[in-house]
């Protein structure tokens, strides 16, 4: 069917022209067409028309018209609000008023970002990242304050807030807060006197004056004080890149140097820093950023201050015991009871403080050899010759075992293959010693915190990387053939392993060649 001309199609109640023959636009849809003639001249295509609500008498009134048109409603009203709308968001849930956006590092450097309110503490955050990260154990983990352009790390109190210590951190600066275990935050109340040497105690204050060092390391188990410490320290001169060496004391009032030699005369302390408002930052690669005598460098500054290299205190100690002293000295003067109730607390059960964990206080010297071979029961060996026989027949008891066990035809070679170290999180592959020592140091220098690792100097050979006495010592593990069957051994084949994993287990019973048990893996969690 042709169509001649322009035509015009009108829906039902609405009109093309008012009494003055003047042509109106109505509301409700008009549509327009054109003839299709190919040899027309002018071919006037449809046009998009302006639609309105309203229509405008001769009086100048406006009056409303219903469309004839029903209204659709729109199927998804969320879509159209982008502060709602969860595919402009992501994967976050609507953040509500009091929730705020942190980032965490792993260790691998990834991160994590997750809401917290802002009087969320450390302790929290870090429960909430073990939750998520379905870490294997819930102890021992800690968030760490760490500025790498300066090297200076710090690991923070459980009872710290964490926007509080970024509110702290200067725009322009690279900090960012670490994730990772740190064995070593309260320590120093399980080995007091590993951490507080007598010759760095002083008796001077009022309150502790005639008691012995002994008597102030129990005090300080008792009520969470720390005793006074005193002791030379290598001393950064300021706005110089020399250093001085300066004999300091730490006490409750503040931290005092004294200008004549090791004189305690207040006429010759001066005062150097508050401690209310001051924070301990360990500083890594001091040598070569600042310098420094020794590896064993330290800092204060105002808490409340961004961190700047010019208000930095640098301070170097002669070893690590010196220095984890003065550190550990400066955050119990500072938090007191707290870090004593944050002892406590980190020794509950994570589900609450009604549930305590059935963990095994005991220390190693409590613990007595046992005889369990006569008919009459147990008894206790006080002979240490006897005990130390008894401890090597057990391990070469409970190698032949195992030997045995893993010979059975049932058990072939590929229910537990000899790489089943790698799937273990203690062994960290072939990591330098250099390397293997700084996550030691990192985790925290408590006795009895290891790691295995490849040989880079002895092919098919291991290493294994052992604190104690906050030192790291590096012990071979060689392989060796018995009888047609490939062991380890770390004695010259006396004690023979089928594989890394029996060595392991067989040290965290028996201390072996070992100065001590193996207790605490050296672990890398991905965030």
């Amino acid at each position: 069917m042709e169509v001649a001309g322009r035509w015009t199609e009108v829906f039902e109640g609405s009109e093309r022209q008012d009494m003055s023959g003047e042509e109106v636009l109505l509301g409700s849809s008009t549509l327009t067409l054109a003839p299709l003639v190919a040899d027309s001249p002018s071919i006037r295509r449809s046009q998009p028309i302006l639609i309105t609500a309203n229509r405008v008498k001769g009086g100048g009134k406006v009056e409303s018209l219903s469309s004839s048109v029903p209204s659709i409603p729109n199927p998804f009203p969320e879509l159209c609000n982008p502060s709602q709308s969860p595919v402009l968001i992501g994967s976050f849930p609507p953040p509500s008023n009091d929730k705020h956006l942190i980032k965490v590092y792993g260790e691998d450097s990834h991160s994590r970002s997750m809401w917290v309110s802002p009087a969320a503490t450390a302790r929290e955050v870090c429960h909430m990242l073990v939750q998520t990260a379905h870490c294997s154990d819930q102890e021992n983990w800690a968030l760490i304050e760490l500025h790498p352009t300066l090297g200076l790390e710090r690991c923070l109190e459980d009872h710290e807030v964490v926007l509080e210590v970024q509110a702290t951190w200067a725009i322009k600066g690279d900090p960012k807060i670490l994730f990772r275990k740190n064995y070593a935050k309260y320590e120093f109340f399980r080995k007091p006197v590993l951490f507080f040497p007598e010759c760095m105690i002083s008796d001077s204050a009022d309150v502790t004056k005639g008691m012995t060092p002994a008597k102030l390391i129990q005090n300080l188990l008792r009520s969470g004080t720390c005793p006074e410490i005193q002791g030379f320290l290598h001393v950064r001169e300021p706005n110089r890149k020399t250093w001085k060496r300066v004999y300091f004391f730490l006490r409750r009032s503040g931290l005092y140097c004294s200008t004549k030699g090791s004189s305690k005369e207040p006429r010759h302390l001066q005062y150097v820093a508050d401690l209310e408002d001051l924070n301990v930052y360990t500083v890594t690669n001091s040598r070569k950023l600042y310098g420094a005598p020794a590896d064993f460098t330290f800092c204060i500054k105002p808490s409340r201050n961004p961190i700047r290299a010019q208000d930095l205190k640098l301070l170097c100690a002669e070893n690590e015991q010196t220095r984890t002293c003065w550190t550990s000295a400066f955050r119990l003067f500072k938090h007191g009871r707290q870090l004593q109730c944050n002892y406590q607390l980190s020794t509950l059960a994570p589900g609450g403080p009604e549930e305590p964990k059935h963990t095994d206080t005991k220390s190693e010297a409590s613990l007595v050899a046992m005889d369990f071979s006569g008919k009459a029961g147990g008894r206790v060996i006080q002979n240490p010759r006897e005990a130390q026989s008894a401890e090597r027949e057990e391990g070469q008891a409970w190698r032949r075992r195992e030997a045995l066990r893993c010979s059975l035809p049932n058990l072939s070679s590929a229910a537990r293959p000899s790489s089943i170290h790698r799937t273990q999180l203690w062994f960290h592959g072939g990591v330098s010693r250099k390397e293997a020592q700084r996550l030691i140091e990192e985790q925290g220098l408590v006795d009895g915190m290891f790691l295995i690792r490849e040989s880079q100097q002895h092919a098919q050979c291991f290493v294994l990387s052992l604190c104690y006495k906050l030192k790291t010592k590096h012990y071979l593990v060689i392989p060796c053939e018995e009888g047609g069957r490939k062991y380890f051994t770390m004695d010259d084949g006396l004690t023979l392993f089928i594989d890394l994993l029996q060595l392991v287990e067989f040290h965290q019973i028996n201390k072996g060649i070992l100065p001590v048990c193996l207790k605490h893996p050296c672990i890398c969690v991905a965030l």
